[in-house]
């Protein structure tokens, strides 16, 4: 996560990011959305849209965790989907995006909320086919309460999920840092990883030249939940995207394999 100047035990408290959202907006690449302005973490729909409508349907009901102000949201509803919830802990940044979102049905007050994500209990169990966290989790494992708060956010995806419902989680967290917490939340043991490199990294590829294309590698986990021990990052600074499908014994339907690479142009 970007922003520098703050202390990483700051990402999990509410005083942090209403603060940060209330304040002007910094210079160069490090403003991470303050005083309003939109920003989106680590990557953006149009990156994602080709692994978001491989997996999800546009009429799947979803939950948007620590929504920020990221344009993930309303980019999703405009290209056809039907519902996104979408809920974070800051008072600040939700009443940005109501005003923001006033004139878009999916997206109107009824359906953004101020909420923590270790305690989601205004919902009902299995009342979402998928929940989606870009960088959310991350914040919580800098809490001064992690990993237990972590492990709280995980333990409410698990319960909000329907059988087979998916948890997307976007996020700089390799594996060794993040399976085992998939796998304590009673993930599916066949987790889907993808690698992006960095859109910085991308550019500088690119010679500077505009994205015409975006590169999304899958990489299959070994039976420990790790990375192959001769897969090497392109990008150090990559971009980690899970998809866990919610384990229920009583469904038992396997997870389809997506191709190997996935391009956007």
């Amino acid at each position: 996560m970007g922003g520098g100047e703050c202390r990483s035990n700051d990402y999990g408290a509410a005083t942090y990011w209403d603060a940060r959202y209330s304040s002007p907006s910094s210079t160069g690449g490090s403003g991470g959305g303050r005083g309003g302005e939109f920003f989106d973490w680590y990557q953006t729909y149009p990156a994602l849209r080709p692994l978001l409508r491989a997996r999800l349907p546009t009429s799947s009901r979803m939950l948007m965790l620590g929504c920020g102000n990221s344009l993930l949201s309303e980019d999703m509803v405009k290209d056809g989907y039907e519902e996104v919830v979408n809920i974070d802990i800051s008072s600040v940044v939700i009443e940005q995006m109501r005003e923001k979102h006033v004139d878009i049905p999916q997206l109107t007050c009824n359906l953004i909320f101020i909420m923590d994500v270790r305690d989601m209990s205004f919902f009902g169990d299995e009342t979402f086919d998928c929940v989606l966290d870009k960088g959310t989790l991350d914040a919580m494992m800098c809490g001064n309460d992690a990993p237990h708060g972590a492990s709280k956010m995980l333990e409410e995806v698990a319960r909000l999920l329907r059988p087979d419902g998916v948890y997307m989680l976007i996020t700089y967290g390799a594996p060794k840092e993040r399976v085992p917490l998939l796998y304590q939340a009673g993930c599916d043991r066949k987790i889907k990883l993808y690698i992006m490199p960095t859109p910085g990294y991308q550019l500088k590829r690119s010679n500077g030249a505009p994205l015409t294309e975006t590169i999304m590698e899958e990489v299959a986990l070994t039976e420990e939940g790790q990375l192959p021990p001769d897969y090497v990052l392109k990008d150090p600074e990559s971009h980690f995207i899970y998809v866990c499908q919610k384990s229920d014994a009583a469904n038992g339907a396997p997870v389809v394999a997506d191709e190997e690479i996935i391009t956007s142009k």
